[in-house]
């Protein structure tokens, strides 16, 4: 990994990265369609309050793949990419509304959702955005709404990984983050369940607009 800094060109990042995905979105979703995100799922399920049908912000939706999952649970899911290519691909698949937005840059309806699904994106968004991130999803979530977020962990390290920008969240790292948002804690757990801590590479945690 290439490291970054806190004056990192936030431009850059969404190009190259949103290129790299872009290029691969083929592969991208030969290599993921058959991946088990349902444990991720059900726990923004679990914390959610209300009957269905609810409606559920797919941030970083890809091509579909989770799209058609909520879907087929009985909620309304909205998905929401910055790759073209990811957004033609999951409106296809899925049916959905389908947003084509800069993950940096958003403009979501206030008080529009139940619950935001973000797994295995936000850690493409640097430190120095994460806070405008992640107040654009607080107010887009109606009160009490919840946020599932599942990040590759690390030590809070940030920087380019060939195309692609993350910062990899230490727990104690991206609490910070979340908290200064407007969020509470309400569940974290490390996946692949029931393995040893050093073999288990994702941070999942789930939080409520406070």
């Amino acid at each position: 990994m290439t490291r970054g800094d806190l004056g990192v060109d936030l431009d850059e990042v969404a190009t190259r990265t949103l290129g790299h995905y872009d290029r691969g979105a083929a592969s991208f979703w030969t290599g993921t369609k058959d991946h088990d995100v349902s444990q991720n799922i059900e726990a923004l399920l679990r914390h959610m309050e209300g009957d269905a049908p609810l409606r559920v912000l797919d941030f970083g939706c890809g091509p579909g793949r989770d799209l058609v999952d909520w879907k087929s649970r009985g909620h309304t899911p909205v998905g929401l990419d910055g790759a073209l290519n990811f957004c033609e691909m999951a409106r296809e698949l899925s049916g959905c509304e389908v947003l084509h937005q800069d993950f940096m840059q958003l403009s979501l309806p206030a008080g529009s959702f139940e619950g935001v699904f973000a797994n295995a994106t936000l850690f493409h968004v640097p430190a120095q955005s994460q806070p405008t991130t992640l107040g654009a999803l607080h107010q887009a979530l109606k009160p009490r709404g919840v946020l599932m977020s599942s990040n590759p962990r690390g030590r809070d390290e940030e920087g380019w990984n060939g195309d692609r920008y993350g910062r990899y969240h230490s727990l104690v790292g991206w609490r910070r983050f979340m908290t200064e948002a407007g969020f509470v804690e309400v569940e974290h757990y490390y996946r692949p369940t029931g393995l040893p801590r050093a073999e288990q590479p994702w941070l999942v945690t789930v939080w409520r607009r406070a």
